[in-house]
């Protein structure tokens, strides 16, 4: 097979995340239109510039069949999951969170992220202050999950008891719309 006729056997869908899983490595798309799961390989995303999707978030991929099934071979486009919930963060709902007044947009590594506690902690390069990131947020920016050391962007906010991350993006995704 040529890689003229792989792209010509390739289909474009929107759908959303029916779940993804960074620690196995995959997960599953479901097509707007319809129709078997589609496999989306950690190797796709991470070609994206993320390591990981939020359950329910948005997606346009690239599409080939195989003997296996579908399976998504580019990702297009991420958009986050529709909520207007923010559960779980005492900070935020305690007081109005402004993303106009949120600082610009930053790069930062993950110090640590634990998905079961439901946050972690990141640093802005060239600074030591820690900047907690829920799960929530992660979510709204429609990501799944933050590996230690992953390169990130931030915008953040200075909450009660320190910095707050009110949007995280994936580093290269953020490189991408800046250069």
């Amino acid at each position: 097979m040529t890689l003229e006729s792989e792209a010509q056997d390739t289909t474009i869908l929107h759908g959303h995340v029916k779940w993804f899983d960074p620690t196995k490595g995959f997960g599953f798309v479901i097509a707007d239109e319809g129709g078997a799961d589609i496999l989306l390989h950690a190797n796709v995303l991470r070609n994206f510039g993320q390591s990981s999707v939020a359950d329910g978030a948005g997606i346009e991929i690239e599409v080939q069949d195989t003997q296996r099934g579908r399976q998504a071979v580019a990702v297009r486009a991420i958009t986050p999951p529709e909520t207007t919930e923010i559960l779980g963060l005492a900070e935020e709902q305690s007081e109005e969170f402004d993303l106009e007044n949120a600082g610009p947009v930053v790069p930062a590594r993950v110090k640590w992220f634990d998905k079961g506690k439901g946050f972690g902690f990141a640093n802005i390069f060239g600074s030591d202050e820690d900047v907690f990131i829920h799960i929530e947020v992660l979510r709204r920016s429609g990501l799944a999950d933050l590996q230690p050391g992953e390169a990130i962007c931030l915008r953040t906010i200075q909450g009660k008891r320190g910095k707050l991350a009110l949007v995280v993006s994936a580093w290269d995704s953020a490189v991408n719309e800046v250069g």
